[in-house]
């Protein structure tokens, strides 16, 4: 079942979103946001993304399977 919220992306842009309740996956690298977006589908209901961590994830994200989405603004 998905039961979590998650933020994904870059560590300096998600901080605050632990303390509203996300699990914060920190991924510097395409390859982490890569690796962490694998981990997290099936387990996350809705995940926020930084701009960089969503350009990584390209065609990943229509997937109908993956989580839904939201891309925080630039």
């Amino acid at each position: 079942m998905a039961d979590i919220v998650a933020a994904l992306g870059e560590k300096a842009l998600l901080d605050g979103f632990g303390l509203a309740g996300a699990a914060v996956h920190a991924a510097e690298t395409d390859d982490d946001v890569r690796r962490a977006w694998a981990s997290l589908t099936g387990r996350a209901g809705a995940v926020l993304l930084t701009p960089r961590a969503a350009a990584a994830l390209g065609p990943a994200l229509a997937d109908p399977h993956a989580p839904m989405t939201a891309v925080l603004p630039e």
